[in-house]
């Protein structure tokens, strides 16, 4: 039964050319873009382009995936009766959920290995089995870390048009204060102030870090840890208030 489920909504996710341009193709393709005019450049901890962008915009994919296929699909299914309809019939409701955690993780998963296939052939990134293992355990935690807030967020939504119009505007922020554009330390100083309050410019500097084998724990490790932290304990809170008001 699941996995009916979960092959209906994969092949649901292929046919939606919206959520495919924005979390499948737009990101590599930006990735491969500013390749070419970056690629030369040395950032923060000596790393090359690769280095710090191939996690970067692993992160962006998922973060797109979670919140068009995961979230607004949860907004979705509540507002065209789909939720509805499962409750009411001998399905156990939470099997829909189930099925949307799991396409998202298959996906962001391709996503993964697409961003650093494309960066092992185009910007000749190095390959350590057990680098590369540990930063996709690490990446699976931020997938739990995302489908956690994302569920809060859209669990406020009851209209799906804005429920879109966030979607599509909360991407272009994330893009331009999650350090995926350009170094945030570059950018001017409310775009600064803007990026210490976005979670993804915080899960960003970990993934780098982790991805190349330089995280320290320090003042701003721990800061970055704790706000995600709490941002997931207030999204498990929010979430628990929805439900019960749906009973």
């Amino acid at each position: 039964m699941l996995a009916t489920q979960l092959k209906y909504d994969l092949l649901m996710f292929s046919r939606e050319l919206f959520y495919l341009v924005f979390t499948i193709i737009v990101p590599p393709a930006t990735y491969i873009f500013m390749g070419q005019l970056f690629g030369d450049q040395t950032y923060a901890g000596n790393l090359s382009y690769a280095e710090t962008y191939t996690p970067s915009f692993i992160l962006l994919i998922t973060f797109g995936v979670i919140f068009f296929a995961f979230g607004f699909d949860q907004v979705m299914n509540r507002t065209t009766g789909v939720e509805k309809r499962i409750s009411l019939s001998p399905v156990p409701q939470n099997m829909l959920l189930l099925s949307g955690i799991l396409k998202s993780i298959i996906i962001t998963s391709i996503g993964f290995l697409l961003i650093f296939i494309i960066g092992l052939l185009v910007y000749n990134l190095s390959f350590e089995p057990l680098r590369f293992l540990g930063a996709y355990g690490f990446f699976i935690i931020l997938n739990a870390v995302l489908l956690t807030i994302s569920s809060a967020i859209y669990s406020l939504f009851k209209s799906m048009n804005a429920a879109l119009v966030f979607s599509i505007v909360i991407f272009q922020i994330v893009i331009f204060t999650g350090g995926f554009a350009m170094p945030i330390s570059m950018m001017p100083k409310f775009v600064q102030i803007i990026a210490n309050l976005n979670p993804l410019y915080h899960m960003n500097n970990l993934f780098i870090a982790i991805w190349n084998e330089q995280l320290i724990f320090n003042n701003s490790t721990f800061t970055s840890i704790g706000y995600i932290a709490g941002l997931v304990i207030v999204s498990l809170i929010i979430i628990r208030i929805a439900n019960k008001r749906r009973i």
